[in-house]
């Protein structure tokens, strides 16, 4: 079969590599779509810990082509979204319930073979069913969807509260929709792209703003801005230094600031601590999904999330050595890797 493989950092290519046989309470997933995400990006550049040779790929949807011994639940056809994070469940962090705190963590894409492939192997656990009418890309969105999930929940929106989404990428255009399911009235998302802006108010942003025109902070948190006094949460969803020093200021007296966005290893960013001190800032970060896919699975089927004005463009195998290897295109949301293409 063929299969985007990471060989070191820097080197991708796509190699015919022997079709995987699923083991003890594994199943063989015929793959449908897998989205290339930024963290496939890091991982080509050495800016994200992996383990090469590898088969990149952790936002995928498939059909389930064979199962293993020891599975139950599950049948041949059945259509499925996988998450990627295999917690041990036995460290630490595990028993206080912090799977994605997990001390022997392993990651489908990252540390084992990945969906930028025909077929990809699954433990059981981490496959979540989908309705066989579902369009199988939207699947592929159940992942970056539970991240988002996580960062949301810790930011405990309530009904009533005021919310800036910096970055207008999927990230950021999924937390605008479930800010807005969480009962946030405000809603302000923060990007250059106008077409992101004007896609983020059709899916429940009350007002965006372009921080390249004029004073940002003034527009949103001004006396006559969008959010006087600066927001109850900011989720930081771009993954950029400059958007997350920005951050607290965008942040009323006592508000809370989620880092959402995944920046390179190693990049440090300037903050003050003095304003965070004296405006009681509470300074949060979100990593991946813990316990949130099958919600996420649930938001995706139903279409209560929508996903499909997020899916730029659809590219075959023999096209995603060089997607993933450069950015993303100008405006740009979402690219995916569908097999079957070509």
């Amino acid at each position: 079969m063929k299969a985007v493989r990471l060989e070191a950092t820097g080197r991708l290519a796509l190699r015919e590599v022997e079709r995987p046989h699923p083991g003890l309470g594994e199943l063989l997933i015929r793959v449908e779509a897998c989205g290339i995400c930024g963290t496939d990006r890091h991982l080509f550049l050495g800016e994200f810990p992996s383990r090469p040779p590898v088969t990149l790929g952790h936002e995928f949807t498939g059909v389930i082509e064979q199962v293993g011994d020891g599975v139950h639940g599950f049948r041949i056809g059945m259509r499925i979204t996988g998450d990627p994070n295999i917690a041990c469940d036995r460290c630490p962090e595990c028993r206080r319930g912090r799977v994605n705190l997990c001390h022997n963590l392993q990651a489908i894409g990252i540390h084992r073979d990945g969906g930028f492939a025909e077929y990809v192997c699954i433990p059981q656990q981490q496959a979540y069913e989908l309705p066989d009418t579902l369009d199988p890309l939207h699947g592929a969105f159940c992942e970056p969807l539970a991240c988002c999930i996580h960062g949301v929940d810790l930011a405990e929106i309530r009904t009533g509260s005021s919310v800036v989404v910096l970055g207008g990428g999927v990230i950021g255009l999924l937390v605008v929709q479930l800010a807005r399911l969480a009962g946030a009235t405000n809603i302000v998302l923060v990007t250059r792209s106008e077409e992101k802006r004007a896609l983020a108010e059709r899916l429940g942003a009350t007002a965006s703003a372009d921080p390249s025109t004029g004073d940002i902070m003034a527009r949103v948190t001004a006396a006559d801005g969008l959010l006087p006094g600066g927001a109850d949460v900011v989720i930081e969803c771009a993954g950029v230094a400059e958007t997350i020093e920005q951050a607290p200021s965008f942040a009323r007296r006592g508000g809370t600031v989620v880092i959402l966005g995944v920046m390179p290893q190693g990049v440090k960013v300037a903050l003050e601590p003095f304003d965070l001190l004296f405006r009681e800032i509470r300074l949060l970060s979100s990593f991946i999904n813990p316990f949130t896919h099958a919600r996420a699975a649930d938001l995706v089927a139903s279409g209560t999330i929508k996903v499909e004005p997020l899916i730029s463009r659809r590219i075959g195998l023999e096209e995603a050595v060089e997607a993933i290897s450069n950015p993303a295109r100008k405006g740009e949301i979402r690219a995916l890797v569908v097999p079957a293409i070509g």
